[in-house]
């Protein structure tokens, strides 16, 4: 982690979301209709894009199988051909599957219910499950269950790293504890700060940033971010020369 004190962080990840809850106004995340469908859509959207898994929930929509009753009467092999544009179909049924199980077992089928849970147990319980790791866990217990948990991603590292504030190749729970150590213990507050993150890293802090367009131009340190020659040599946005 960069050594930048607690109330030093503290005071500028409020700065920035509150920079970015006013260019964008609050970002309404998590698409999904209900909580259940948040779940489904939390797993099928393990390396792909959103627009490929809302083509998969749209056929589930279509063939009314998007409820956990006729979702949890189809095999693994039955559901792959469904959601075959979320990509790794066969992976992903197999894994939505064990999570079916999961929550008839745990909770009778209700994701409401995961909402009584302390949010550390309700975590545990989703990692036992094959196939959903710490980013799908966490934005399950926040998105669907609506619980603080912060959900650490790409767009995370990618521009918490260039503002300055974490190396950006930290563990993914160090990274989680940095926000949720020094944020309001908040979902909603956890919710759309996410939700912010998401939208500035697909429209603005791409892997070729648009720094002209970012509303944190002058509170980014700009680290590991390369700019146009300037006098003939190479520099970062910081000023500093390449190669030094």
């Amino acid at each position: 982690m960069v050594a930048v004190s607690p109330l030093t962080s503290r005071r500028r990840l409020i700065a920035i979301y509150q920079r970015l809850l006013r260019h964008h106004g609050h970002a309404g995340w998590w698409p999904g209709e209900t909580s259940f469908e948040v779940c489904v859509g939390a797993i099928l959207v393990q390396n792909t894009s959103w627009t490929n898994v809302e083509k998969a929930l749209g056929v589930l929509r279509e063939r009314a199988l998007l409820a956990f009753a006729p979702l949890h009467a189809l095999s693994a092999e039955a559901l792959a051909p469904l959601i075959r544009s979320s990509g790794c179909f066969n992976v992903k049924a197999r894994r939505l599957s064990a999570f079916l199980s999961f929550l008839g077992r745990e909770y009778a089928g209700r994701t409401a219910d995961m909402a009584r849970e302390d949010p550390l147990i309700l975590r545990r319980k989703l990692l036992s499950v094959s196939g959903i790791g710490r980013e799908t866990a966490d934005s399950i217990v926040l998105y669907a269950a609506g619980l603080p948990l912060f959900v650490v991603d790409a767009y995370t590292r990618r521009i918490f790293s260039r503002l300055g504030l974490i190396r950006g190749d930290e563990d993914y729970d160090e990274i989680r504890a940095f926000f949720e150590q020094r944020l309001p213990r908040n979902a909603a507050l956890f919710n759309d700060y996410h939700a912010q993150i998401v939208r500035l890293g697909k429209d603005v802090c791409r892997p070729k940033p648009r720094c002209e367009a970012c509303p944190l131009g002058d509170l980014c340190a700009r680290r590991g971010v390369r700019r146009a020659t300037i006098r003939g040599r190479p520099r970062t946005l910081d000023g500093s020369a390449a190669g030094r």
